[in-house]
């Protein structure tokens, strides 16, 4: 019998669509010291949750598996959900349209759900069917842009600790150019700041680089905008984290996504791990350029 006062051990249920880096995922996962299972049976899930887990576990869930159906999924879900011992989450990862199309024809797979057909039929009807399963995840991570290399520091940030139950905060900075990023819970325009581009001999420079730092910081709203920003999130955290949510994911944005934005979400990141927050950062447009796309 497992007592009340153990701490539950953590079960990452991982799902999306067919292409959007699942099995990558499920790998990332057996690195950070998860015992993972792929397309087990949903029947058999239960089974092998019984007792007390030695370890973390990972388990893939996609429309391969057998007896896979929404009311299947919901009613796992709940099940675990309702377990004392185990701290059980659901990630999701997705990717938009036209990338899976360009990773299907890249790798010559056939899509489950259109396996006589263009794979986009395929990966229309499976993002009807998976639409409410995304609505219910506590982890949304868009793979569109991700190298397995960025997939893997994210993963990292959020599961490193191998079953805490801190309370994850991930900042990013984006172009919105290029449009913001997916599954944001927050996101801040930083556009009306003094942008550094103007400065020929800050252009090619980034927000990491200290001249460009005090360049925006001359910026008479800067220090007010970054001080109310700060206030309002460490206000909300708190209330995020009783709520139930175990991961925050906040943008900055501005034109090009190398200056503003940059140093908004530096200076955000180092206010918030001063206050003891478990904080993670991205910058987009600085990080796509290291390595090619998900397979």
């Amino acid at each position: 019998m497992i007592s009340n006062t153990s701490k539950p051990q953590k079960l990452i249920v991982v799902s999306g669509p067919s292409g959007a880096g699942r099995s990558t995922a499920i790998n990332v996962l057996e690195d950070l010291g998860f015992e993972t299972i792929d397309n087990v049976p949903l029947t058999l899930i239960p089974r092998l949750t019984d007792g007390a887990l030695p370890r973390p576990l990972a388990i893939g869930l996609d429309v391969r598996n057998r007896d896979f159906t929404l009311s299947n999924v919901s009613d796992l879900m709940t099940q675990l959900h309702q377990r004392v011992d185990i701290d059980a989450q659901l990630l999701f990862l997705e990717a938009g349209e036209d990338i899976l199309i360009r990773r299907y024809s890249e790798t010559r797979r056939r899509h489950p759900l259109a396996p006589d057909e263009p794979a986009i039929q395929g990966i229309r009807r499976e993002a009807d069917l998976l639409l409410p399963l995304r609505q219910t995840a506590e982890f949304l991570l868009d793979t569109s842009e991700m190298s397995p290399h960025d997939l893997k520091a994210h993963l990292t940030d959020w599961f490193g600790d191998c079953g805490s139950s801190l309370f994850g905060i991930s900042l990013q900075s984006f172009s919105y150019k290029r449009g913001p990023p997916k599954g944001m819970d927050m996101m801040f325009d930083c556009r009306f700041l003094k942008n550094p581009y103007w400065e020929p001999s800050l252009r090619e420079s980034t927000g990491v680089d200290t001249a460009v730092g005090t360049y925006i910081e001359t910026d008479p709203r800067f220090l007010g905008f970054l001080t109310k920003v700060s206030d309002l999130i460490l206000m909300l955290l708190p209330a995020f984290r009783d709520e139930g949510k175990s991961h925050l994911s906040i943008g900055f944005g501005c034109t090009g996504g190398q200056h503003r934005s940059v140093y908004v979400t530096e200076q955000l990141t180092l206010a918030l791990a001063n206050q003891g927050w478990q904080v993670s950062k991205r910058h987009r447009e600085m990080d796509r350029t290291r390595m090619g796309p998900l397979p």
